[in-house]
Parts: C-alpha cells; structure tokens; sequence
C-alpha cells in the first residue's frame, strides 16, 4: 500500500495535525550533480534531507523530533547517520522490530501499516529485508541472545543459527558501533567533553 495513504489513514485515527512537504526540489540539485550516484548515496542524501526538514519544523512548532528507529536497525547500523537515525527522543529504540510490531497490535495500529514490508521508501521497490539480506522475525530472534542474553557468536551457533548468518550480524554490530556513539573527541585537557564533563551535576541540573 502507499506510505502516504498509510499515514494518513494513521494520522485520522489519531486526530492529529499533520503537514506533508515535499523534498524533491531539495534533494535533485545534489543527485544530479553526479550521474554515476549509487541508491545508497541518493537514499543517505533523502534522508537527511527528510532531517532538516524535521528539526526546521521541531523549531517551528517548538517541538521535538521524535526518532523511529528500533533496537533491530540500530544494533544492525541500518540507518543514514545524521538522517533518519537523528531525533531528540525515541520511545522504540530499545524495542525491536518485531517486539514493535507486537505493540502497534495492541495498540490498534491499522493492519496495512503493521503489514506491509518494511521499507525506508527511498527507492521503487526497496525493502528492509530485501537490502539487509535476512528477515527481521530471524535476525531478532539472534540479536536478543547475542545482546540480551549475552551470548557468544559461538554458543548461537550452538544454539542452533547458522555459522554466516551469525558472523554476519556480528560484523554489522561491531562496524556500525560509531553510529550509536557521538562522534570522539581527541583529548588535550583534563576535562574533555564526553570523557571527563558528562553530566552537570556540580552546576544545579
């Protein structure tokens, strides 16, 4: 089904405002200044384009962009760093996908929504799983013994998974660790940000 129809199917039952803006014009300059562009390269150029006109709205409306990425696509790095993975709060991050398919249900979420395959909807036919190789039903079930549960690759492998699916998540987890992190900073006082100055608590907040 269309993702437009879809949120607004969402956006009727919720009885929320709403404003639809169009990034073409945004994006096309930038696309067409190399004809050679990869998909993923017009996808990360979308998104983050998708990003400012969020956080520009957040300030219009003195609102906070709220993130949708879950547990699955961040321990997987499936996202455009500083696009769809930037967001001021995110109330799904610690769930995964299937986990937030589970809570669209009890919440009454309309069925097309919860349904249709996952996609970032950056190009025809693109889907989640289609890119990432495997479903999110299987690579969910391994992600939470690998982190949940604490699990070796090796005692997945054990526990039934096959050898290069595992290795292959694995790999992903740890390639994609600067995408959960801000970004380092090279140390040269005694009171770095983010190393030594992390929270303000001496200053009354």
């Amino acid at each position: 089904s269309n993702s437009l129809t879809d949120a607004q199917l969402l956006i009727d039952q919720l009885g929320i405002q709403s404003k639809t803006i169009e990034i073409t014009d945004m994006v096309e300059p930038l696309i067409h200044l190399d004809p050679q562009m990869s998909n993923l390269r017009k996808g990360n150029i979308m998104a983050r384009a998708r990003m400012i006109v969020l956080y520009d709205q957040s300030e219009a409306f003195k609102a906070l962009p709220v993130g949708t990425s879950n547990k699955t696509e961040i321990l997987l790095g499936y996202s455009t760093i500083y696009g769809d993975s930037a967001s001021a709060i995110n109330p799904i991050g610690d769930l995964y996908k299937t986990q937030v398919r589970q809570l669209s249900r009890a919440m009454n979420i309309p069925a097309p929504i919860i349904d249709k395959p996952p996609s970032a909807d950056l190009w025809a036919d693109q889907t989640d799983e289609k890119e990432l190789g495997f479903t999110y039903e299987e690579v969910d079930k391994l992600l939470y013994l690998l982190v949940d549960q604490r699990y070796s690759p090796q005692e997945a492998i054990e526990a039934g998974f096959d050898k290069k699916f595992v290795e292959t998540v694995t790999t992903r987890i740890r390639r994609y660790q600067f995408k959960r992190m801000l970004p380092p900073i090279a140390k040269v006082s005694n009171r770095t940000i983010g190393y030594d100055f992390l929270y303000l608590r001496d200053w009354g907040t």
